[in-house]
């Protein structure tokens, strides 16, 4: 079965300012459904969310070694976040350090991460 790593910001740590409707509760319901379409369509995925600060690292660093994987997605809230740019940089080369033959994904929302990962790998094909 393909392997799918989904890496993203807990939705805890995410500024809502500009789109008030947003909560951390609905972002992450969200999160876990789309999870749930990705595992329908025949991708094994682990997530990890992670939280800014000095253990974001090391928690993307345990979950890439914890397994092989066909592709990673890294989730728009931690990539658009211009405060996060640097731990996005960081993940992104642990990411290419750690999972050399991940197809690497981007999603746009937390509603278009099947879409993301379809475009790099099909379902049930690992490398």
């Amino acid at each position: 079965m393909t392997a799918v790593l989904a890496i993203g910001l807990d939705p805890c740590f995410a500024d809502f300012s500009a789109m008030p409707e947003f909560t951390p509760e609905l972002v992450r319901a969200y999160i876990e459904a789309e999870i749930a379409r990705v595992r329908q369509s025949g991708f094994e995925v682990d997530m990890h969310l992670i939280a800014p600060g000095a253990n974001a690292e090391a928690g993307v660093e345990a979950a890439l070694r914890a397994g092989s994987f066909d592709c990673v997605v890294i989730g728009a809230g931690l990539r658009d976040a211009s405060e996060h740019f640097l731990l996005f940089e960081k993940i992104l080369n642990l990411v290419h350090r750690l999972a050399p033959n991940a197809s690497i994904a981007f999603n746009t929302t937390p509603a278009d991460t099947a879409e993301a990962v379809q475009r790099w790998v099909a379902p049930g094909c690992s490398k």
